[in-house]
């Protein structure tokens, strides 16, 4: 029993540190990254629909994205969905093809840039601590139905303890080196 809440618990930190770490990707940083639209949804026929799913976007140059809405009609919902999630694209389009030229970023956007890269990695580390504080509650629960010793408990919550720094540790490289790349000119 014991073993299945530490396999959970290290099942569910590594969600976690994968989730956080595709938070980052869609930090603009500068360069061009289809990733960065990944938050844009369009309101396609009443229905808020993400972006991927109603066009492709590609990165043909450094500082250039495109995006080829599959349906025509919906040029303009896409380019005020572009606009409203407020990236910082000024969108234009030739009527096959949304073109969104990438800004260089100023210093202040950058320290902007850095300020939620720290928020995304404290919510991360929130998440790996709430999933913690759920594997010692399930300890409990094994130690109450007579399946575990006190003294197997306590070792079981240093080895959560142990697999909770590991994983922190993980999220806080991921932000030093999301830091560097937004940082980076």
């Amino acid at each position: 029993m014991i073993d299945d809440v530490l396999k959970s618990t290290r099942e569910r930190m590594e969600k976690t540190v994968a989730a956080t770490r595709t938070e980052f990707t869609s930090l603009r940083t500068g360069r061009a990254n289809p990733a960065l639209l990944d938050r844009v949804v369009v309101n396609y026929y009443g229905a808020p629909t993400p972006l991927r799913q109603l066009a492709s976007i590609g990165a043909p140059e450094p500082r250039l994205l495109t995006v080829t809405p599959f349906d025509k009609s919906i040029f303009k919902d896409i380019e005020r969905a572009i606009a409203e999630a407020e990236l910082g694209f000024n969108p234009s389009n030739d009527g096959v093809i949304i073109r969104l030229p990438v800004p260089e970023l100023t210093e202040d956007r950058r320290k902007e840039m850095v300020k939620l890269a720290k928020k995304m990695a404290e919510e991360g580390r929130i998440a790996l601590r709430n999933v913690r504080r759920d594997a010692i509650g399930d300890l409990k629960k094994v130690q109450d139905a007579g399946d575990a010793t006190e003294d197997q408990v306590r070792d079981s919550e240093k080895d959560i303890q142990k697999i909770t720094d590991e994983h922190v540790a993980s999220i806080d490289d991921a932000l030093k080196s999301k830091e560097a790349e937004v940082m980076e000119v």
